[in-house]
């Protein structure tokens, strides 16, 4: 298990305070639900309650009533994925990952519960809550893209070591522990949303003990796959194209910032890639030093100096350790955070172009009633009743898809602005926690630096 199911994975505390605040949790559901037969139940939230209630379409009243009552509260649910085995051999083989829930949740059946699953699983959840929520202004924490050739190369490889000859993590290890932490990153931000916490599909992702249907849709090489990568070519057109004359200054500043901060954690990202890179390489210097020091020991007649020289060959080895180890920081720690918060960057981007493409439905509904009037207009100026009610109809439903138009885009402008406000609370408290824990390895091995170089010393002074 990486750094990253450190302190905040480590257990969960149920209480009988937090489970009397989970009860009293269940009956406000009950309260307010719309569906008597939900109001009838006495024993706390079944999981039917949460079916009945977040319904396919987000935007649906019982949603917004269960969003209230789960933004009052913190959500307890703790994630971590351990033990990724590799199952099977060849091109059809696949790694399954061990998710571990730890939560007091009464929508759960249980405190603690653990399943396995493969990575189209957690593709397909993805998938699965972009289309139910991404219309109605969710932003969808991204999960990790799909890596041809990663994957590739663990398919054909057997069982990977965990260490290479040198002693630092083998590319495939490091492969697969990227790819755990991005999942798991991925499952806690859609625990904590207030929202995407309760979806029946993320509910069964975490708590089914059958085997998933097999998400052949998030298949790289796929027909689907394909047409996916297609798709998502168009869209990225549209985004350049899709334009609106933004009449709200808060998304207007918003736009310009996100862009920004876009452009700056590139750029970090980039430097932190380099980084890490120049400590592997000055791992690599450090285990060449050892060596030829090393050598130089055992050819010296001198016996003090000798003994000293293969002290310090020891030393290098000790300090290419703790060079791979930094660098494993500035990678593990820093620069996959970075990766993963250009990742979100991205999925509130996409928001951003969901809510200009119900601009422009709106707008298209508008300019068609504005056509169906003047339809109206010109077949009374010709006295033709049968176009003229032919038109009146038409203008009326028109009229209802314009009021629906304005009223979805009024209402994902408020949901997108509440999300926005969330993220950014979010954002300041991990990135705080991440420079921290960040600064504190480093701090550990400088320090761990210094105490091998002042073991050596006495060695030194005993030359003579």
């Amino acid at each position: 298990m990486s750094a990253e199911t450190d302190a905040p994975f480590n257990n969960v505390e149920i209480s009988n305070e937090n489970r009397e605040e989970e009860d009293l949790f269940a009956s406000a559901v009950q309260e307010v639900s719309l569906d008597p037969e939900i109001n009838g139940t006495q024993d706390g939230l079944e999981k039917s309650t949460i079916d009945d209630i977040s319904v396919s379409s987000p935007a649906t009243i019982g949603s917004s009533i269960m969003e209230e009552i789960a933004t009052e509260r913190a959500n307890n649910i703790i994630i971590t994925i351990t033990e990724p085995q590799k199952i099977g051999e060849g091109m059809s083989s696949y790694v399954a990952y061990r998710v571990i829930t730890k939560t007091n949740m009464p929508i759960f059946s249980k405190l603690d519960f653990a399943v396995l699953r493969r990575f189209s699983d957690f593709l397909g959840l993805h998938e699965k809550l972009t289309e139910k929520y991404l219309r109605s202004g969710r932003i969808i924490p991204p999960a990790p893209e799909k890596s041809i050739m990663g994957t590739t190369k663990l398919k054909m490889s057997s069982t990977p070591s965990t260490e290479s000859a040198n002693g630092s993590p083998s590319v495939q290890s490091q492969f697969v522990e990227r790819r755990r932490a991005a999942l798991e990153r991925f499952l806690n931000r859609v625990a904590q949303h207030p929202v995407l916490c309760i979806d029946p599909d993320f509910r069964e992702f975490l708590e089914s003990d059958t085997e998933l249907p097999k998400a052949t849709s998030t298949s790289a090489l796929s027909g689907a796959g394909m047409l996916r990568l297609f798709n998502k070519v168009g869209e990225t057109v549209n985004k350049i194209t899709y334009r609106m004359d933004e009449s709200d200054p808060w998304f207007e500043e918003r736009v310009a910032r996100i862009e920004s901060l876009e452009s700056g954690l590139r750029r970090l990202c980039g430097a932190c890639e380099a980084l890490a890179t120049e400590r592997r390489e000055l791992a690599g210097r450090a285990h060449e030093a050892a060596r030829a020091i090393a050598a130089a020991a055992a050819a010296d007649p001198h016996a003090p100096l000798s003994r000293a020289l293969s002290h310090l060959s020891d030393l290098h080895e000790k300090i290419e350790h703790l060079r791979n180890e930094q660098a494993n920081t500035d990678f593990y720690v820093l620069t996959e955070h970075i990766k993963d918060y250009l990742g979100l960057i991205g999925a509130i981007k996409d928001v951003f172009h969901e809510r200009v493409k119900v601009f422009q439905h709106w707008q298209h509904s508008q300019m068609q009633l504005t056509k169906r009037r003047e339809n109206k207009a010109k077949a009374e100026l010709a006295n033709r009743p049968e176009k003229i009610e032919q038109a009146a109809n038409e203008i009326i439903e028109w009229e209802s898809k314009v009021e629906r138009g304005q009223q979805e885009f009024d209402t994902m402008s408020r949901v997108i602005k509440k999300e926005l406000e969330r993220f950014e609370e979010i954002r300041l408290d991990q990135l705080r926690d991440t420079l921290l824990r960040y600064l504190d390895e480093h701090m550990k091995h400088q320090a761990q630096a210094i105490r091998y170089w002042d073991a050596f010393l006495p060695e030194a002074r005993a030359i003579k």
